[in-house]
């Protein structure tokens, strides 16, 4: 049954803090391109970013955000369903849509939701108020982070401090699209689809690899070592700082020209082709790196897609492939919890040999580093 849906509607919200602009972060290529692949494909699985203090992790998280355009929503629905997707819709709104119901509509901007290392399951996942259920026989639900998230994206910082049990839970939401919350035979459950982002500093301990594994991608950031380039970076904050918004009018251009680019990658994201050949080779390098699963192929099958449509193009290219292999496999090969994270040879390694590109690699490797 069709929705007859009312006038979009803004949602009144208080003046938001101006944010840095995504166009105008300097370095941190990988942790971007990672980044951008997630938001046109949530389906990629999150990204897990490890690497120094004070590298602009959640400075670029919160750009990214900032930078997506805003989505409709259902105006009174706690868990910004989508008025016209039964699939990110919750289950109340899918029996009003069956129901007849006209929908309210409103539009609000993609939310980054930072999850605190206290949190709680209960804040997380949300809560029963059973008391209100068997009195009253009302299903009474107080919403946690992950109903605040969906369709957003979910930032858990120091994610390898986090208990390992949160992180199951959050990744398991984040794979299956729902989270369902029981107690006392009383079951709710509502959508959950979220980028989840996760980041850390290694010297703080890694992700055991049961989990780093379900991570759809793994970025290494690292401070900045070029001095100019640290003078540029230092410049631009101070100039930020000092008169927002005359910086960010300076980006404007910028920032639009990226959003439609995101915007047109999400709508040809379903056309783009990934010729069987390099299926096959894909599957190849993960079965000779002794990848456990088929997480990676599947990952790495997604995200060679995702950046063919960011770069405009419907078939992707053994280039596009060679992008994006190594955040999609490197944090698979570690087997014992001490061991560190390879910092992507042995998959450029593997990938050279597969793809029959020996020879491009020190060429390859050198363009990337110039990056």
């Amino acid at each position: 049954m069709s929705v007859l849906a009312s006038t979009s509607a803004p949602v009144n919200v208080a003046p938001r803090r101006a944010v840095f602009p995504f166009t105008a972060i300097v370095g941190q290529e990988e942790m971007k391109l990672a980044l951008l692949l997630n938001v046109i494909d949530p389906k990629i699985g999150g990204v897990m970013i490890m690497g120094d203090r004070g590298t602009g992790k959640s400075t670029t998280i919160r750009a990214l955000a900032d930078l997506l355009p805003e989505i409709d929503v259902v105006a009174d629905d706690p868990f910004n369903s989508d008025p016209r997707d039964p699939d990110l819709m919750s289950d109340d709104v899918r029996q009003r849509v069956i129901d007849g119901q006209e929908l309210p509509i409103a539009q609000k901007k993609v939310l980054m939701v930072d999850l605190p290392l206290g949190a709680t399951e209960d804040r997380v996942c949300g809560t029963i108020d059973i008391e209100k259920a068997l009195s009253e026989g009302v299903k009474a639900f107080e919403p946690g982070l992950l109903a605040k998230a969906n369709r957003g994206i979910l930032y858990v910082d120091e994610v390898n401090l986090l208990d390992d049990h949160l992180v199951d839970v959050l990744l398991d939401s984040a794979a299956s699209g729902w989270n369902t919350v029981e107690r006392e035979g009383i079951s709710i459950r509502h959508p959950a689809r979220f980028v989840l982002v996760g980041s850390g500093n290694p010297e703080e301990g890694e992700l055991r690899p049961q989990l780093l594994d379900r991570f759809g991608m793994h970025a290494e950031i690292r401070t900045v070592k070029e001095p100019a380039l640290r003078v540029e970076i230092v410049e631009q904050r101070s100039e930020f700082d000092q008169d927002p918004k005359t910086f960010l009018a300076n980006c404007q251009v910028e920032q639009d020209a990226l959003r439609d680019k995101i915007v047109q990658a999400q709508e040809r994201l379903a056309s783009v082709q990934l010729e069987r050949t390099y299926k096959v080779q894909i599957s190849q390098v993960c079965s000779e790196l002794d990848v456990d699963g088929l997480r990676g192929d599947i990952v790495t099958n997604r995200a060679s897609k995702a950046i063919a449509a960011l770069e405009g193009r419907t078939e992707v290219t053994v280039d596009d492939i060679r992008r994006v292999i190594g955040l999609c496999l490197r944090h698979r090969l570690r087997k014992d919890p001490l061991e560190s994270i390879d910092s992507g040879y042995k998959v450029d390694k593997v990938f050279s040999q597969v793809f029959g590109m020996i020879e491009a690699e020190p060429v390859q490797n050198g363009a990337s580093t110039r990056r």
